[in-house]
């Protein structure tokens, strides 16, 4: 999964493993580090919600048959 993120994702990503390894409190981000990161966040969500309004358009196209019977009743 790590491969498919972006290079400010993973830059993020390594500096929290580095906070929990050094046990720090804090991260701080460069006002350019933020903003690339809010960037790439948002492109990220924003292909999320387009996928997911392209898997719920196929459902609403899906017809569904259902056919019941007595059986032996």
């Amino acid at each position: 999964m790590e491969n498919n993120l972006t290079m400010h994702l993973k830059m993020f990503n390594d500096k929290v493993k580095l906070m929990n390894q050094s046990q720090n409190k804090q991260l701080i981000l460069s006002a350019q580090e933020a903003r690339n990161l809010h960037a790439d966040l948002f492109d990220l969500l924003n292909h999320c919600a387009t996928i997911s309004q392209k898997l719920h358009e196929q459902r609403q196209d899906e017809i569904v048959s259902v056919g019941m019977d007595g059986g032996s009743f």
